[in-house]
């Protein structure tokens, strides 16, 4: 999007927006607004809500407790919804994987219950605010979407009939290192989906099973033994880069 307006504060709302609409803030966008960035009112922000694009708005009203604006002017217009699903088994750090995901622009993403994860409870709510966190500090438009966990099994028996034909990229650890750029490089203009394993990496059965599937694509990620966090990014920047929404800019 324009970055016209970079230097003012983001914030996602659910209302409809256009050019004239009044908003009202909630209790928690009210407290960021007033009582931590010292805004007030005749002062501009920005907001958006993941269908109607970005809106200047001014501060119409403000007090410790509410906040109103007024929508002046479209900033930039909606962008279309990801499609790269990404899941993965939930870790200590959830919310750095949400946080990540949203930024390198995944469009749906759902936690995975693996046999090795240490805690299989998801706060799906939270992790929906570390989505929309990101979005806020990134300037992203498109709120991925974050779906119930599911289990791993579960995952596999239905993935055709819930993603059609979308290949799902496995990072294999226990693979040869190799470069996953050629296997990559053939899936452009394919559906994708991308699957990371907890800490303690698959266990072997599900390995097996993940390379059964046709709908399957292993890939390395080198030398190194990463964790899951790190797997995470690496394999989306890998796969925007080679396969994505980035390979278009690649060499231009």
């Amino acid at each position: 999007m324009p970055r016209t307006h970079k230097t003012l504060p983001r914030l996602y709302v659910e209302t409809a927006m256009s050019t004239g609409t009044e908003i009202a803030l909630d209790k928690a966008q009210t407290n960021y607004l007033v009582n931590v960035l010292r805004r007030g009112a005749g002062e501009q922000c920005v907001v958006f809500n993941g269908r109607d694009g970005a809106f200047l708005a001014r501060i119409a009203q403000a007090s410790k407790k509410t906040v109103t604006l007024d929508l002046v002017a479209q900033t930039a217009a909606q962008t279309e919804p990801n499609d790269l699903w990404c899941g993965f088994a939930p870790i200590k750090r959830l919310d750095y994987i949400v946080q990540k995901a949203t930024e390198m622009g995944a469009g749906t993403i759902q936690p995975v219950i693996t046999r090795h994860v240490q805690n299989p409870r998801v706060n799906i709510d939270k992790l929906r605010a570390n989505a929309i966190e990101a979005a806020e500090q990134c300037e992203v438009l498109s709120v991925p979407q974050i779906e119930d966990a599911i289990a791993f099994d579960a995952l596999i028996t239905g993935w055709t009939e819930a993603h059609g034909d979308r290949k799902l990229i496995f990072c294999d650890e226990d693979a040869a290192s190799e470069s996953p750029i050629d296997s990559l490089a053939a899936l452009e203009g394919t559906r994708l989906g991308l699957l990371v394993g907890p800490e303690g990496g698959f266990a072997p059965e599900e390995r097996e099973r993940l390379l059964a599937q046709d709908f399957v694509i292993p890939i390395s990620l080198g030398p190194r033994i990463l964790r899951a966090d790190t797997a995470a990014v690496a394999a989306l920047a890998l796969i925007q880069a080679v396969a994505g929404d980035w390979q278009p800019f690649i060499g231009n």
